[in-house]
């Protein structure tokens, strides 16, 4: 059955169906590639061909699929024409071409996502959707420090994340229980803290080589997509500590932690040896990232007093800029006084933050995670096997719920720099749980990211949800059956 025009996720800026122009893919649909849009035409080449069966050839006039750029256009911001003779996807950028590839796969039958051929009608409702994103930064979080996940499982997560316009990915690489990125500079971080016996309940070992981090990064750059890499300090670092005693107060390594509390460790603001510590890591990290930013952490750092605090976090800000890069921070950096290029992430529960309030107020970005709505390691019900609970329970509907511009009073939709959606992995243990956990909760957040707040509407999003329980089947990703949702057959 054809699908409606409108009927993609995240919910498109404006749709102009016209029922008369529906145009069906078939042996003979070739694909146009204007010079700047050969990368996003092959990868659409590479996405249809294994469903239908056909060869997609490079070709030009009636019944092809043309990309072009158009400089009136935003970078992300995307045209989609389809009528009978043909389909011509128009964008500012690459980028934004890549955004109307994933809005163009929703609107063909859910046989689209298989892996061998399918008989089926392959045909797209015709009209025009002209597209743009409400925010820059639409992300998720993967926690790769608790529970380990190989480059193949970050790459199928991207390959999963981005048909819902997601943009960023955010890696967190350190904690308590483990250290997972290669520093040559001080080795035994991956090498004791990376191994065996590492993760929560010691069942998560593994680190990325730097070859592996940046197979990571190039990958997610062909999907569009930034690493965020983040450091987590001056807590959660018990994982170094045991690596390098030095880093200790006394000079003497702590235990291993495989346990899931939080709040014991923390780098001594006032030795050398964490500065030249931090200086390294953020060195090499920084000089591995093409993206803009590196996260610092920051958060439930309750085993620093409040002055040590302030004085790590003024010294490490610098050495972030040092290295060209923006920090981020959750927000509980923004108890310190922060420059304008500063990122505050948001995550609380309570609806007032004076820090992060006032750090958007003298001219700070605030990206938008509030546990309670977007933490996708929050268990859908009480019963649900995966996932916490302490910031409540999250079905998809309250996933949905919420504006990020009307969360916190001073951080106004002129401050947000945009949407991330967090998933910490002390439960999970394979790439299913990680989709069990994301699906069908990320593409509510998605949306909120994405699409004009007048197009909220939780009635509508859970009918078009509910057609991609067969298209995560097709794709043999996981995803937890939400009894709110209507799921298609």
């Amino acid at each position: 059955m054809t699908r409606e025009l409108g009927d993609v996720i995240p919910a498109p800026g404006e749709v102009r169906p016209d029922a008369a122009a529906a145009f069906t893919v078939d042996a003979g649909t070739a694909i146009s590639a204007a010079p700047g849009t050969e990368q996003v035409a092959a990868y659409l080449a590479d996405a249809l061909r294994p469903a239908t069966g056909f060869e997609f050839p490079a070709g030009d006039g009636p019944g092809t699929i043309a990309l072009s750029l158009d400089s009136d256009l935003a970078a992300e911001a995307y045209r989609l024409e389809i009528a009978t003779a043909g389909v011509r996807l128009t964008a500012g950028a690459p980028a934004g071409l890549f955004n109307a590839v994933q809005t163009l796969r929703q609107l063909l039958p859910a046989e689209v996502y298989a892996a061998t051929p399918q008989q089926v009608a392959w045909t797209l409702p015709g009209g025009t959707i002209v597209d743009a994103p409400r925010f820059g930064y639409r992300g998720a979080m993967l926690d790769v420090a608790r529970h380990f996940f190989t480059v193949a499982e970050v790459k199928a997560f991207i390959d999963a994340v981005v048909q819902f316009k997601i943009n960023h990915l955010h890696l967190h690489l350190t904690d308590d229980q483990g250290w997972r990125i290669e520093i040559d500079s001080w080795p035994k971080l991956t090498a004791i803290s990376g191994g065996d016996g590492t993760g929560v309940d010691g069942v998560g070992p593994g680190f990325y080589t730097k070859a592996d981090y940046t197979e990571i990064v190039e990958y997610a750059a062909t999907r569009f997509v930034t690493i965020v890499p983040e450091i987590d300090m001056p807590g959660h670092v018990n994982a170094a500590q045991v690596a390098y005693p030095e880093l200790t107060a006394d000079g003497v390594a702590p235990p291993q932690r495989t346990d899931v509390e939080v709040g014991y460790s923390s780098l001594v603001a006032g030795k050398d040896e964490t500065y030249a510590f931090v200086g390294d890591v953020l060195r090499e990290v920084a000089a591995l990232t093409p993206g803009p930013y590196v996260h610092i952490g920051g958060d439930e750092a309750q085993a620093t007093t409040a002055e040590d605090y302030r004085t790590f976090i003024e010294r490490v800000l610098p050495l972030v800029t040092a290295y060209g890069k923006s920090p981020i921070g959750w927000h509980e950096m923004a108890t310190v006084d922060l420059p304008p290029s500063a990122v505050t992430q948001y995550w609380r529960i309570e609806a007032a933050d004076d820090g992060t309030a006032r750090a958007a107020a003298t001219g700070g970005k605030v990206l938008m995670s509030p546990a309670d709505r977007t933490y996708l390691d929050m268990k859908y019900a009480a019963d649900s096997p995966l996932g916490l609970d302490w910031a409540g329970t999250l079905d998809v509907e309250k996933a949905y719920g919420w504006d990020p511009a009307e969360r916190l009073p001073g951080v106004g939709e002129e401050s947000l720099l945009g949407v991330e959606a967090p998933l910490w992995s002390e439960t999970l243990r394979s790439l299913a749980d990680v989709l069990t956990m994301t699906f069908p909760r990320l593409p509510a957040i998605a949306e909120i990211g994405w699409s004009p707040r007048e197009t909220h509407d939780w009635e509508s999003f859970r009918r078009r949800l509910g057609a991609f329980g067969p298209r995560w089947q097709q794709q043999n990703v996981a995803y937890h059956p939400s009894p709110e949702v209507p799921w298609a057959e």
